[in-house]
């Protein structure tokens, strides 16, 4: 397939491949898949989340960051590897540094009703008291997200030549998380070290990233010609990406693309940045080895057999939020 140069992502109406039309997704199906092939990013409309849901769960994040750190901190299990609840700033950093993000975040994870059993068990949930609302506005978001992650995995199984529920199995009741991220103001920047930034230059862990908006300019994609492009989407898009597992699994038909989140200009130092995305996760269980139909001559298998269990325990050493073994 030809290599695309986006100067932007490509935007998308989720609709397409959901309203029965059979036209309709087809076309949706091959630009997801060519998007995905070349950039990895697309903008996504009708992804089910109304504006009240996704400015109540802002709010909620603006006031819970807005709290003391010594009340946050009660919501941080160092024992669970930043898997539930509050970290701190400056506890993750990309792969390949030591250098730490200028970020904290909150982590909600799934939920898994009674009578469903799996073979891992995940750690219970953590909501803040001080803020009544955040725990029933990040689990409707969750799960809103979720949905619509199912649905366009969906279509890139189709790309694929696969069955088009062969990822249902393994996502739902996955080890995703919804992030809520503060990239908290930079007062004193000439006491940082000289490479510090908000986010620095990683790919996303999981198998697709559903991002709801971020409150300010900064997130950018590096394109295949070595070229960085800024990420824009309209109010009611979400940005989705590709992400580590979902590369490896097509062994590298579909992008997960290096993307950052840079420091603001200097007259905006001091200017907080919210963004929440939602990491979709398979089972721990699944296989990530790389899928027959996309092992060729002229691209051979590029990647060992591994599990998105083991996987995603080993890039959690590398970005710092578990020891290394």
């Amino acid at each position: 397939m030809q290599e695309i140069l986006y100067d932007e992502i490509p935007s998308l109406d989720l609709a397409d491949f959901t309203a029965g039309d059979a036209q309709r997704k087809v076309a949706f199906v091959e630009k997801l898949g060519q998007a995905w092939q070349n950039i990895g990013f697309v903008a996504v409309k009708n992804h089910g989340l109304s504006d009240n849901l996704t400015e109540r769960l802002y709010d909620d994040v603006k006031q819970f960051f807005a709290l003391d750190d010594s009340i946050k901190t009660k919501y941080e299990n160092a024992n669970l590897a930043g898997q539930r609840g509050y970290i701190g700033k400056n506890k993750e950093h990309a792969k390949g540094r030591t250098t730490a993000d200028l970020k904290e975040f909150y982590h909600v994870g799934q939920t898994v009703p009674a009578g469903v059993t799996l073979t891992e068990t995940y750690p219970d949930n953590i909501f803040p008291t001080e803020i009544a609302d955040f725990e029933p506005a990040a689990l409707e978001a969750f799960s809103t997200l979720e949905k619509a992650g199912i649905q366009l995995l969906r279509a890139a199984a189709l790309y694929l030549n696969l069955p088009e529920n062969y990822f249902d199995e393994k996502v739902i009741h996955g080890n995703s998380i919804l992030r809520a991220i503060h990239y908290y103001p930079i007062e004193h920047p000439e006491l940082l070290p000289p490479d510090a930034v908000r986010a620095a230059a990683h790919g996303d862990i999981n198998l697709i990233t559903l991002l709801m908006g971020a409150s300010a300019e900064g997130l950018q994609v590096l394109r295949r010609d070595e070229k960085w492009i800024p990420i824009t989407a309209l109010p009611e898009q979400i940005v989705v990406n590709v992400g580590d597992m979902l590369e490896r699994l097509t062994n590298n038909v579909l992008k997960s693309t290096i993307h950052r989140v840079v420091n603001p200009p200097a007259d905006k130092l001091k200017m907080p940045r919210f963004s929440i995305p939602f990491f979709m996760h398979p089972r721990s269980e699944m296989s990530l080895a790389c899928l027959p139909n996309c092992i060729t001559a002229e691209n051979p298998k590029q990647y060992e057999d591994t599990t998105a269990g083991d996987f995603l325990n080993q890039r959690l050493a590398e970005i710092g939020l578990t020891a290394k073994k």
